[in-house]
């Protein structure tokens, strides 16, 4: 241990630290934000597996797995609410516990406030149009768009 250290060790509970940290410290008005972030990791991972375990069973074990998937596939499963929803829950989480990984990273290694809000302004920037874009392409998904289409799920209309 350095002078210092032992020194503030042996003074007992109330003696003040005379080495500087190299860390800001956070100050308490920010709340519980980085808790309930903590939280929204592991509860959107432990959904995320189910999502996507339960993707992949039906996709590649039910059927005629892997050489069945195709656009008619996605075209039947996607006219279905349920998978719609399934596959946008699915996107959403992944999206947001994906951004919010990397926020922490942003906010643990980056030492310069304008490099900090310049890479969370192009992550928020990317996550919002994955979003957007992935939700637009779920609910606007239409395989019957050409007149002569013969996919089974545009002939049952």
């Amino acid at each position: 241990m350095s002078a210092t250290t032992e020194a503030n060790y042996h003074a007992g509970p109330d003696a003040v630290s005379t080495t500087k940290s190299r860390y800001r410290r956070v100050s308490k008005g920010r709340g519980n934000f980085e808790l309930w972030s903590w939280v929204f990791m592991r509860a959107s991972g432990v959904l995320l597996l189910v999502l996507v375990f339960g993707h992949l069973f039906v996709n590649l074990m039910l059927g005629e797995g892997i050489h069945g998937i195709d656009f008619a596939f996605v075209a039947g499963k996607w006219s279905s609410p349920f998978w719609q929803t399934w596959d946008l829950l699915m996107l959403w989480l992944a999206e947001l516990h994906g951004f919010n990984g990397v926020r922490t990273i942003i906010n643990d290694y980056t030492e310069k406030d304008r490099t900090r809000w310049i890479l969370k302004g192009l992550l928020v920037t990317s996550a919002v149009l994955v979003m957007v874009l992935g939700t637009l392409v779920i609910f606007t998904f239409d395989p019957c768009l050409d007149p002569s289409s013969t996919l089974s799920v545009c002939t049952a209309r």
